[in-house]
C-alpha cells in the first residue's frame, strides 16, 4: 500500500510504499485493552505499606479491667478503632506485574499504527533536520503540517535537536522507532514519522500479523469516506418530491388491490392519518 510523504513546510514530497501487515491490520479493541492494562500495570511500584496491631509499637498492657468499669472491653490500645493503632486490612508491598506474550505486544503496536493510518492521523514528513533545537522550530513544523492536538514524533533513533526542541511544548512527545509502544500511540492524536522510522517500525514488526491486511490507498494522509453505490430504486428516491415520496410510502404501507389504482393526492394525508391510528 501506498502513504503520501510531506516535508516540513507542508508540502507533497512523493509517496512511500509501506508494508500492509503494518499499517494496514484489522482494529482489535480487545487485544489493545489486554496490552494496555498490563502496561498500566506494570508501571506500578506496589511499594505502599501500613502497619497492622501487631506491628505498630506499644499496647503490650491491658488499658483497663475487662469488667466492672462500665467502658467497652478492650485488650490493647493498637487495636484498629483507637486512634493510634493499626491499620485494618492495610496495602502491604506486592507485585502488580502482567505478562503478556511478545507477539500481542507487537500485534497491538502495528494495530495502532494501521488505525492511524485509516483515520488520518498519521503523517510522514521526508526528513526532520532542525538546524537548532528552538521550541518554534517545532510550531512552525506542526503549524505547516496542521497539526494542532497532542502529537507523537518518531525519528530514527534520538535526534538531540528534535528533543531539544519539543520538551517544553506539553502536548509534544518525541520517540525514536525502536521504542515506539502502544500506550505512547494511543495516547497521542496524531503520529509524525520520518521515512527512515517507518523503514525501522517495518523491520521491527513487520511479519508478525498473519492474518488479512486491510490494503486500501490512503489519499493524502486523510481520512476517506466513500459513499455507498446507490441502486435504481435509491436514486430515484433521491429526486422525488415531497408528495410524491409520501405516496411511495403511503404503497408501501397499505398496497392498492391492483397496479393500474392510483392513490388520489387529496387522499395521502388521510391514510397516513389512519395508518397513525392503527
Amino acid at each position: 500500500m501506498k502513504l503520501h510523504v510531506r516535508n516540513i513546510s507542508g508540502g507533497v514530497a512523493g509517496e512511500i510504499d509501506v508494508r500492509s501487515d503494518v499499517f494496514g491490520v484489522p482494529e482489535n479493541s480487545a487485544l489493545l485493552h489486554q496490552v494496555v492494562v498490563a502496561h498500566l500495570a506494570n508501571k506500578r511500584q506496589g511499594t505502599v505499606k501500613t502497619k497492622t496491631r501487631a506491628e505498630v509499637s506499644g499496647g503490650g498492657a491491658k488499658p483497663r479491667p475487662q469488667k466492672h468499669t462500665g467502658r467497652a472491653r478492650a485488650g490493647t490500645i493498637r487495636s484498629p478503632i483507637w486512634v493510634g493503632g493499626g491499620r485494618a486490612f492495610g496495602p502491604s508491598p506486592r507485585s502488580y506485574k502482567q505478562r503478556t506474550p511478545k507477539k500481542m505486544r507487537r500485534l497491538a503496536i502495528v494495530s495502532v499504527l494501521s488505525d492511524k493510518a485509516r483515520q488520518g492521523s498519521l503523517v510522514i514528513v521526508d526528513k526532520l533536520d532542525l538546524t537548532d533545537g528552538k521550541t518554534r522550530s517545532i510550531k512552525s513544523i506542526l503549524k505547516a503540517l496542521e497539526i494542532n492536538s497532542s502529537t507523537l514524533i518518531v525519528t530514527d533513533g534520538p535526534n538531540p535537536n528534535v528533543i531539544r526542541a519539543a520538551r517544553n511544548l506539553k502536548k509534544v512527545k518525541t520517540l525514536p522507532a525502536q521504542v515506539l509502544n502502544t500506550i505512547d500511540l494511543l495516547n497521542k492524536s496524531h503520529l509524525v514519522i520520518t521515512t527512515d522510522a517507518v523503514r525501522k517500525v517495518e523491520e521491527n514488526w513487520g511479519g508478525v500479523y498473519k492474518g488479512e491486511v486491510v490494503d486500501s490507498e490512503i489519499d493524502g494522509n486523510l481520512p476517506q469516506s466513500k459513499p455507498a453505490e446507490l441502486t435504481t430504486t435509491e436514486e430515484e428516491v433521491l429526486y422525488l418530491s415531497d408528495e410524491q415520496l409520501i405516496s411511495a410510502l403511503v404503497l408501501q404501507i397499505d398496497p392498492p388491490e391492483s397496479s393500474s389504482e392510483r392513490v388520489p393526492d387529496e387522499d395521502i394525508g388521510d391514510q397516513l392519518d389512519e395508518v397513525s391510528e392503527e
